[in-house]
């Protein structure tokens, strides 16, 4: 019986989820999905240039299924690349740490703890805010496991 499938802590959530190649239209293109957790990988190994054992520990993974993660991803990209793919980016078994708000009047961008709430924005007032992990489908499921685990701690000492 395979082991249940642990979620992948993700800093934040990413900026852009579409990516295609300039000067052809989007409905003509094959899609590929790259996994939000796939991005993180990219991000700490590549952006960050961390090792995978500390890159899997800021994902809570073990460093073996860092290692799956990062082939899989640089895959994906290889061939979004050379076969001139649209990537989107999107879906994994993941919860995010920090949370990313945009004003959508103002434009200013605010980097919060995933148990932040903001209704509106510091710079304008304006209540038009855009909720990052929200548009992934995140935020509270989010906030509720980091906090079972705190309380799990707690109880460990």
């Amino acid at each position: 019986m395979p082991r249940s499938k642990k979620r992948k802590m993700v800093s934040s959530p990413p900026l852009y989820r579409s990516f295609k190649p300039t000067g052809v239209r989007r409905g003509t293109l094959k899609c590929i999905m790259l996994e939000i957790g796939e991005y993180e990988a990219i991000k700490l190994a590549d952006y960050e240039g961390l090792d995978h054992s500390r890159a899997a520990a800021e994902m809570e993974i073990s460093r073996p299924t860092f290692s799956r993660l990062i082939e899989r991803a640089r895959g994906k990209i290889a061939r979004f690349i050379i076969d001139g793919m649209e990537m989107m980016i999107e879906g994994g078994n993941i919860h995010f740490r920090d949370n990313v708000i945009k004003c959508r009047d103002c434009g200013h961008m605010y980097n919060i703890s995933i148990h932040s709430h903001l209704k509106n924005c510091p710079q304008c007032g304006s209540s038009e805010l855009f909720n990052y992990a929200g548009s992934f489908g995140h935020g509270r499921c989010c906030e509720e496991i980091r906090e079972s685990e705190a309380d799990h701690e707690r109880k460990r000492k």
